[in-house]
């Protein structure tokens, strides 16, 4: 020990953050590639859409399992696991070729990323909860370090992206593969290390205490994502989708005692769907969308800039809570309206100039969301162990995959036709989708064939025709309509966080909880 320490913790956390770092060079390089997949495939926004919602949508079964494990089976063999997922998925995505029907290719990317996630989800499994015992008196700001590596790894990606991509012209493979390398190297710092047990475990709370302050509200929140995700990937009827929720929920009834768990809890699960949504769901698509609105190379560029800032801005929590005395939840509220305001700010950009004023603020709202998140849950429910950090981060990874990403591609594929359709229908009906997008339980709408709009977009903008000039337009149109769309989501998490901050307040301010054995083995709570 050192310091209260185990020897080995900033080993630990920096192979962690290497852990990260490859999940987020792999989505870096996917937001790049996505409209290479398009042009090859001539897949709709809507299937890209779906294809980057499995990028998220595994990471959830990844944590989840993983959480519920890992203080049984030990941290070791969870990494074990996503290491050897993480290469098979390279096998997977990179057996979609051009050429190959469109159906097949979009299984095999599909599956690629969904496996790639579930690596992704596995190790977040270990490590959130691993900082999260290492330093257990600045959860913020370790839990926003080890989360700096995410950024880190999109800068890479997107420079991968900007250098291999657009510069260099490079096979969209080449490009992806290098994922591998930091995922051998945190392969190399994870080898042969000693891991701590949680809070909780040393408590020794059962897997059932450690459920119950989720329970069932909190079940039901990841339950009814389950629900959409059984129906949307795996072709699950609806009725029979709706089944499995509900077995799933009386399982947990039954292993928790059937309590109704903490609705502070159930709050912060259902906010933090709301999270994946827009920071994770946005970030696959971001630099399409302002490459699109701009130039390919110019989108890239805003990408690693953001990426970047969001990168340095992670390191300064400890800062921003220490010195400027804003708690876990007062600086969620800053950052919710930040980043609606960020939003509505990109989707009028007209310059590059203009653009990194807006990106900046649109990456300075979303930069804490997701370790804060984290943090507060830790600092609250310290009975929980892994389980309420590992299931929240399902939440919000599942949100993304089948409610952000899809949903984005949707509004992109809707208002573009629409705006086409309002411009000419003689050239909608040329360049209209052939099959028509759906999402939740929104109207069917029809999008721009990715082949034909990809074809137009490679013209020259004073070589365009009519047809041609409209179509990117109509693209761009869609676009910018759908950041504001977007844009509403941060919104209504901004009046979440104001209203949760009025409720720390008058119950005395924001707390950090800790377990006090009781003697019946349950461990009760103290305010530290």
């Amino acid at each position: 020990m050192e310091n209260g320490k185990p020897i080995n913790a900033k080993r630990l956390l920096a192979a962690g953050f290497l852990a990260i770092l490859a999940a987020g060079v792999g989505a870096g390089v996917r937001g790049g590639i996505m409209a290479n997949w398009g042009s090859d495939f001539g897949f709709t926004a809507t299937q890209l859409g779906a294809i980057g919602g499995m990028g998220f949508s595994g990471f959830c079964f990844g944590i989840i399992i993983g959480g519920v494990l890992c203080d049984k089976i030990g941290y070791g063999k969870l990494v074990v696991v996503a290491f050897a997922l993480h290469v098979l998925s390279a096998f997977v995505t990179f057996a979609a070729t051009k050429g190959m029907p469109q159906g097949q290719a979009y299984q095999f990317l599909y599956w690629g990323m969904f496996i790639f996630a579930y690596a992704n989800g596995t190790l977040e499994a270990v490590a959130n909860p691993l900082v999260a015992t290492l330093f257990p008196q600045d959860r913020t700001h370790y839990l926003n370090i080890l989360h700096a590596s995410w950024p880190a790894g999109l800068v890479i990606g997107g420079v991968i992206g900007w250098v291999l991509g657009d510069r260099m012209h490079l096979d969209w493979k080449l490009q992806l593969s290098l994922y591998l390398l930091p995922t051998v190297l945190y392969g190399i710092m994870f080898f042969g290390q000693h891991f701590p047990k949680s809070e909780a475990s040393l408590k020794g709370l059962s897997f059932g205490q450690m459920f119950k302050d989720v329970g069932i509200l909190g079940s039901l929140v990841a339950c009814y994502l389950l629900v959409q995700f059984f129906q949307s990937a795996l072709g699950i009827p609806e009725v029979a989708a709706y089944c499995v929720g509900a077995v799933l929920l009386v399982l947990v009834g039954f292993v928790t005692g059937f309590s109704i768990g903490h609705w502070l809890l159930f709050v912060l699960f259902i906010t933090h769907a709301l999270v994946g949504a827009v920071e994770l769901g946005t970030d696959g698509w971001i630099q399409n969308i302002t490459g699109n609105i701009l130039t390919s190379e110019q989108g890239k560029m805003l990408f690693v800039y953001t990426s970047s800032l969001m990168f340095l801005l992670r390191f300064c929590a400890h800062f921003i809570e220490k010195k400027l005395g804003l708690s876990p939840i007062g600086l969620l509220v800053v950052c919710a309206i930040l980043a609606s305001a960020g939003l509505n700010l990109v989707s009028g950009i007209v310059s590059f100039t203009g653009a990194l004023l807006a990106v900046s603020v649109y990456a300075l709202g979303k930069t804490f969301f997701w370790p804060t998140m984290l943090a507060v849950v830790s600092d609250r429910f310290p009975r929980t162990g892994a389980v309420a950090i590992s299931v929240m981060g399902g939440i919000g990874m599942l949100s993304a995959g089948i409610i952000g990403s899809p949903g984005l591609g949707y509004a992109k594929d809707r208002f573009a036709g629409e705006a086409l359709q309002k411009s000419d229908k003689a050239i909608y009906e040329t360049y209209k989708a052939e099959k028509p997008s759906k999402f939740l339980i929104f109207e069917s709408a029809y999008g721009l064939d990715g082949t034909k709009l990809g074809d137009a977009q490679k013209v020259d903008v004073d070589k365009r025709d009519k047809g041609q000039k409209l179509a990117v337009e109509a693209s761009i149109t869609g676009d910018r309509d759908t950041l504001k769309v977007d844009s509403f989501i941060p919104a209504t998490m901004a009046l979440i966080y104001l209203l949760l901050l009025i409720y720390f307040k008058s119950i005395g301010g924001y707390k950090v909880v800790h377990i006090e054995p009781d003697g019946a083995g349950s461990g009760k709570t103290k305010h530290a």
